[in-house]
């Protein structure tokens, strides 16, 4: 029988967990025939025998000989690198619109034989969240996307399917000082950033996504829908950064709201080497974990064309927790280098500066903005990712600027860590990337042709460039952000060495983390039915 959880009992998500005990308890496995048709009848029969009325099978079951099949499979695919005519399709979509319609497309994908991806938003930046070398099922979970905000214990939960521009927009219409810390891309799904443990410019001061994460529903191997309770304190554990694809479908989290003042202040502006780039970019490196907690200053390092010539180009974009006089304060005690003016400083409310995040190209875009599931584009493109324990010396950003011209194209995003991130251990979440870290390096290559020549002259200028940058980063391990997916360093075939293989990304995404994770997965899924190409592998047996 399924297993609920005991703690539906917030008001606005009372609709959300009525459905959970609408389900019938039959569920059963069926054969599958190898045939597209024939497997689509059958995971139709046993989605019925499970709980789903067949009058709501066309609803959200999709074949590739549904004429909306297409479209609902390329609505939610964000890299276009694995969107190709020679891109393995799914034999089957699954976009449930009820809770118990999620349950019985895991029973069923188990009695198909087929693989199981989950997407939430499509972000993952190789696409395995809709792509397989093997037959595979894609449950789909942007149907359930319920947002239930409760200012007077500041809390919401949070549906999978909900992009980040809902969450923040659901949270300002109940209150302008409170935020919650992640990501600046609103068109992204919040199943798969949270359980990666996200990030946005209000870390330094709140920490990741999944600092603030109290609460989660998910749906386990067997069908269950559990609560922190009822998963356990290890899952929940898990699942807070470990990339909740390994675990279950995640189904919804229960976050902690964050206080944020009234107006804020925002920043971006340009330097070149004309201007003293390097020198800038040194100071910034000395300042940028350890200046006030309310102060995040990302800066992007791109190659541009400048009169002709290949040059560096630094953007420095900031959110800071209060008024443009007190930054201007704090900026030229602490930063005077960058030569930061009161002109270039625009105050706003916060739900403004998510707006002015996510660089609309709207001449005065509303908060309604944050609301659109399309993105303003969408490219090929790859991303890698790094962290810096020591500073970079000067001559070592000559040397990088240098290969950056020399190779093109590929840029460099410096996201500062410190404040909060240095305040929590290691193994408090997943995600370990925490004290002694100064900032971690995004690699960000993108461009609009499906040429084959493109792209792999693109990809490696990407991995040339990681490479050049192995002797400024950390090493043993080489440590890696979850969230920039990057099958370069590693892939999973889920073979007979499938616990070793999982070791060459996972030490690098989890550091000593890796083995509690395995653990966890060993005990809740043995197996190894929630499974991708850098999933958490199990123990052999």
């Amino acid at each position: 029988m399924f297993r609920i959880s005991k703690t539906c009992t917030m008001k606005n998500f009372l609709a959300f967990c009525i459905s959970l005990f609408l389900v019938p308890c039959i569920f059963g496995s069926l054969p599958f025939s190898a045939s597209s048709d024939s497997t689509f009848d059958s995971f139709a029969n046993c989605l019925t025998k499970n709980g789903v009325p067949s009058n709501q099978i066309s609803q959200i079951l999709y074949s590739p000989t549904n004429t909306s099949f297409s479209s609902v499979l390329n609505a939610y695919v964000r890299n276009q690198r694995f969107n190709t005519s020679s891109t393995k399709k799914p034999s089957i979509i699954v976009t449930p619109l009820l809770v118990q319609q999620a349950q019985a497309a895991i029973i069923c994908t188990k009695g198909s034989g087929l693989q199981l991806k989950i997407r939430s938003g499509g972000h993952d930046y190789e696409g395995i969240s809709y792509v397989s070398a093997n037959p595979f099922v894609v449950l789909d979970m942007f149907n359930l996307r319920n947002i239930s905000v409760d200012i007077p214990s500041q809390t919401a939960w949070v549906q999978a399917g909900a992009t980040l521009g809902e969450v923040y927009y659901r949270i300002w219409q109940k209150s302008n000082v409170f935020g919650y810390p992640a990501g600046v891309c609103p068109t992204v799904g919040v199943g798969g950033h949270i359980s990666g443990g996200g990030y946005g410019p209000l870390l330094r001061k709140f920490g990741l996504t999944v600092d603030n994460v109290v609460d989660a529903q998910i749906i386990d191997v067997n069908g269950n829908v559990l609560d922190r309770k009822g998963m356990g304190e290890d899952v929940f554990w898990a699942i807070r950064g470990g990339g909740g694809a390994s675990f279950g479908v995640v189904l919804a989290y229960k976050i902690n709201l964050v206080p944020v003042p009234s107006i804020v202040t925002v920043f971006s502006i340009q330097r070149t080497e004309a201007q003293n780039a390097t020198n800038i970019l040194v100071k910034w490196q000395s300042i940028a974990a350890t200046i006030d907690n309310n102060l995040f200053i990302r800066v992007l390092v791109q190659p541009v064309t400048v009169s002709g010539k290949k040059a560096i180009r630094l953007t420095f974009n900031a959110l800071y927790q209060g008024n443009s006089n007190s930054l201007m304060t704090l900026m030229n005690s602490q930063f005077p280098e960058l030569g930061l003016k009161s002109s270039d400083c625009q105050q706003m409310s916060w739900i403004q500066s998510m707006v002015f995040w996510a660089n609309f190209k709207k001449s005065s875009p509303t908060p309604e903005a944050l609301l659109s599931r399309t993105p303003d584009s969408v490219n090929f493109l790859k991303r890698k990712s790094d962290y810096v324990v020591t500073p970079i010396p000067k001559d070592g950003f000559t040397a990088i600027f240098n290969k950056m011209v020399q190779l093109g194209k590929v840029g460099l995003v410096f996201n500062p860590y410190g404040g909060k991130m240095s305040q929590i251990a290691e193994s408090d979440a997943p995600f370990p990337h925490r004290t002694g870290v100064l900032y971690k390096i995004q690699y960000s290559v993108n461009w609009d042709s499906a040429d084959p020549n493109l792209t792999t002259q693109y990809l490696q200028e990407a991995r040339d460039l990681y490479t050049f940058m192995t002797p400024y980063v950390s090493s043993n391990p080489r440590q890696a952000f979850l969230n920039y997916r990057d099958l370069d360093i590693g892939t999973n075939d889920n073979g007979p060495n499938s616990y070793s293989e999982g070791q060459v990304y996972g030490v690098k995404y989890f550091k000593g983390n890796f083995d509690r994770l395995v653990k966890v997965k060993t005990a809740v899924d043995p197996q190894n039915f929630f499974r991708n190409e850098q999933s958490i592998p199990v123990l052999p047996s």
